[in-house]
């Protein structure tokens, strides 16, 4: 299995034209963070979760020249709003996309994009089949995820346990039940958005807590603001085996 980091920021953490920040003028490409989600591949399956705005560029940066589904840990904009770019794969796959998503965010969906749900759909639009997520496993292509429940302030979030990978973002409470799901794995995700204490996600110290509890051989920390600094800066403090993602990390497991 590989995975690909397509983007490792937030709104708060996307390079902005004129910004004087430490990180937008960084040459560093490892500050460079577009909107957060990964892409997942097999032999049998291509998923990615999460479709923010950043979307289409990730996937052409990253060439995913082949999709079978997409999915969705909430609803919130920035993990939503480049669905409408599945068309291309429709186009060239001859097939709706398949979009796995909480009920909740599914209504979401339906009112962000009504086109696409349009009784009389326009020629062109996104073709889409939508699969409701609970908190059951489910399998996409013999690729199999067990959903982990977080809470995003007072919203429900999707985490994934997928084999050895747990990947966990825009969290800042995990119920001792769910997180003992993440236990066992060899590669961790979070979220971690800035040092200062934040109302609905973790800090960087929080997240680091609760990666020590699951016990994972390396831990990266994504979602991250520019508030948090600058990736190697970053990395010089923290322990061995964890570490900030960065926009085109590849790992194999």
């Amino acid at each position: 299995m590989k995975i690909t980091f397509l983007g490792t920021g937030t709104s708060q953490g996307v390079p902005f034209i004129g910004c004087p920040c430490a990180v937008c003028t960084s040459p560093d490409p490892h500050d460079r963070r577009l909107r957060s989600s990964i892409w997942i591949e097999t032999a049998q399956a291509s998923i990615v979760i999460d479709t923010g705005p950043d979307f289409r560029y990730q996937a052409l940066r990253a060439g995913i020249h082949k999709l079978d589904a997409v999915v969705f840990t909430h609803g919130h904009k920035d993990h939503t709003a480049g669905l409408d770019d599945v068309r291309a794969y429709n186009y060239h796959q001859q097939r709706p996309m398949e979009v796995y998503a909480s009920l909740p965010t599914q209504d979401v969906l339906r009112r962000e994009f009504s086109y696409v749900f349009a009784d009389n759909p326009y020629p062109g639009i996104p073709q889409l089949n939508l699969h409701p997520i609970d908190g059951s496993p489910f399998d996409i292509n013999g690729l199999q995820l067990q959903p982990i429940r977080t809470l995003h302030y007072k919203m429900e979030v999707f985490g994934f346990r997928i084999g050895d990978f747990t990947y966990i973002t825009d969290a800042n409470y995990i119920s001792p039940q769910e997180l003992d799901k993440a236990r066992g794995s060899k590669v961790f995700v979070i979220n971690a958005l800035r040092h200062k204490e934040h109302i609905s996600h973790y800090t960087l110290a929080e997240a680091m807590d609760i990666a020590r509890e699951v016990g994972a051989e390396h831990t990266y920390f994504t979602h991250i603001s520019h508030q948090l600094g600058l990736q190697l800066e970053v990395d010089s403090h923290l322990p061995e085996g964890m570490q900030l993602a960065y926009d085109g990390l590849s790992l194999h497991l």
